[in-house]
């Protein structure tokens, strides 16, 4: 579908201790400052979470919403509307408690004083089942009263997947939706059937253009990053091919294990629920071509030709895991095949990336929680320096590693000789860190940046349906005759076989040295 102009992301690095996004920034330094020069706020908005009781609108909407609204990045005016199925409605003042909890539980700023006083009075609640709309449809003309003017409608489908279409078709038959936007949360579909039963239902309501399919890692700060790497710096774009690079990795280890969520997991597992949604749009993000410009339609132009490249799946090179134990857990068939890890070797056949492999990792009850992308540098072609020396580099060469960790680093790590008479080699690093180069501490999370991208209409960090469909026809050989799982014991790394799977490289993780 073809895609209206979006604005270009602003070139200007001034604010870079700021907020990083579409408009240019990258956290806040100083947030009132930053908010009031840099960054354009959104048109006021009515902004209604579907789901408002439930544990992602605890944890990160409501939070999120908050520190956007303490940093001055709101709309001058808005109005916030939770809403939930009619068994679970609360009153008003019921979900200005409820918030409050939220906040103080997981907010970085407690609620308290003028801003969370005038935050708390833009809550409201509407309970909507699908046969009985009305009383959101009464909060949603209250709220926009509120605010005057036209507000634009934003809608959060903090809801599980099975309730995404009665969603969105409520909000066709109710004429909510008109010129209002919707954010999807993933997983988006199952399979390719699913997806494109899934897009259809909401294009029958909502044309592309509204529609924000969000995966929380694309908002953190390490994605603008890998544009900001490759794009700015004559450093590195030379290096950003099949010339110089042997390898990729993009690593998501988990230390947590399934958490209860036998029901949602069971019928998910770790590919479904984390290759597809996270590690294959951050692959997108590493392997694309540059974009024409810094706008959400070339950006996500370039990364769609990076999907349709992606040779189809090889179940031969994905290792399928479950960590002993899985099955113990409550809910869940004893004899369950459902993976908790997968390791997979992509393929990606254009100029250039051809011959390059990316491996991808996830998995649940891990060493180690993680977000690593891992460039590995070929060797140089001449080996001068004696087998030895280069042993002693515990057999790893040039790689460049950008750490997703909230908030984030980048690090070159590259052979020295170590004082003494012997030639001998030992690595260095060469590390940027946001959190000793800039104030970090008022970055925004994922979901903060999001929202606010959503609000101002910029859709370059969310999924679109041509490519999320192209992404579910390349995993179509592997969910056709996915290989039997392999188990690892809770607290490794994945199966033994994986090794294998990146030979003659090694995983970047665990980084021991």
């Amino acid at each position: 579908m073809t895609q209206p102009a979006q604005p270009a992301r602003s070139a200007d690095l001034s604010g870079l201790s700021g907020l990083s996004g579409p408009s240019g920034l990258a956290g806040l330094a100083d947030v009132s400052e930053s908010a009031s020069s840099a960054q354009p706020r959104p048109a006021d908005h009515v902004i209604v979470i579907f789901g408002a009781t439930g544990d992602l609108a605890r944890r990160k909407l409501l939070p999120g919403l908050f520190h956007l609204a303490k940093a001055g990045l709101m709309p001058k005016r808005y109005r916030i509307v939770g809403s939930a199925p009619a068994a679970e409605a609360l009153s008003d003042e019921e979900f200005r408690a409820h918030a409050r909890q939220a906040v103080a539980e997981f907010g970085r700023s407690g609620p308290e004083g003028p801003d969370w006083q005038e935050f708390e009075a833009a809550l409201s609640f509407g309970a909507a089942d699908s046969n009985a709309p009305e009383p959101l449809v009464e909060a949603v003309r209250r709220a926009e009263q509120a605010v005057g003017g036209t507000p634009r409608r934003l809608f959060h489908l903090a809801v599980p997947p099975v309730a995404f279409t009665s969603m969105v078709d409520l909000l066709g038959a109710t004429g909510l939706a008109q010129d209002a936007r919707v954010i999807v949360e993933k997983p988006f579909g199952t399979d390719l059937a699913s997806a494109r039963a899934l897009n259809a239902a909401i294009h029958a309501v909502f044309d592309e253009s509204r529609v924000f399919r969000i995966d929380h890692f694309l908002g953190k700060e390490a994605v603008d990053n890998i544009l900001a790497l490759r794009f700015a710096n004559g450093l590195f774009e030379p290096l950003w091919n099949r010339e110089h690079i042997s390898h990729v990795q993009i690593d998501v280890p988990e230390q947590i294990d399934i958490q209860g969520r036998a029901h949602f997991f069971e019928g998910t597992g770790t590919f479904r629920d984390m290759i597809v949604t996270h590690l294959f749009q951050l692959l997108g993000f590493v392997a694309m071509e540059p974009p024409v410009v810094l706008d959400g339609q070339s950006l996500r132009d370039e990364q769609v030709k990076v999907f349709r490249s992606v040779r189809p799946l090889d179940p031969a090179q994905v290792v399928r895991g479950q960590y002993t134990g899985y099955r113990d857990q409550p809910g869940v068939d004893p004899a369950s095949d459902t993976e908790t890890f997968v390791a997979l070797r992509v393929e990606i056949d254009n100029w250039r990336w051809a011959g390059v492999p990316f491996h991808l990792r996830s998995g649940k009850a891990l060493a180690e929680g993680r977000h690593v992308v891992t460039l590995g540098l070929r060797e140089p072609v001449l080996g001068m320096f004696p087998l030895d020396a280069r042993a002693a580099a515990d057999g790893r060469g040039n790689e460049l590693v950008i750490d997703f960790a909230d908030p984030g680093s980048i690090t070159a790590r590259f052979l020295v000789k170590k004082p003494g008479p012997a030639m001998q080699l030992a690595e260095a690093d060469m590390v940027f860190g946001y959190r000793s180069s800039f104030t970090a501490d008022n970055s925004l999370e994922g979901y903060e940046h999001l929202l606010l991208e959503a609000m101002l209409g910029d859709q370059s960090f969310f999924t679109r349906s041509d490519g999320i469909e192209r992404l579910w026809e390349v995993a179509a050989p592997l969910l056709e005759a996915p290989r039997p799982v392999e188990p690892y014991a809770p607290g490794s790394w994945g199966p033994d076989s994986i090794d294998a799977l990146v030979a003659p490289h090694r995983w970047h993780l665990p980084d021991t040295r």
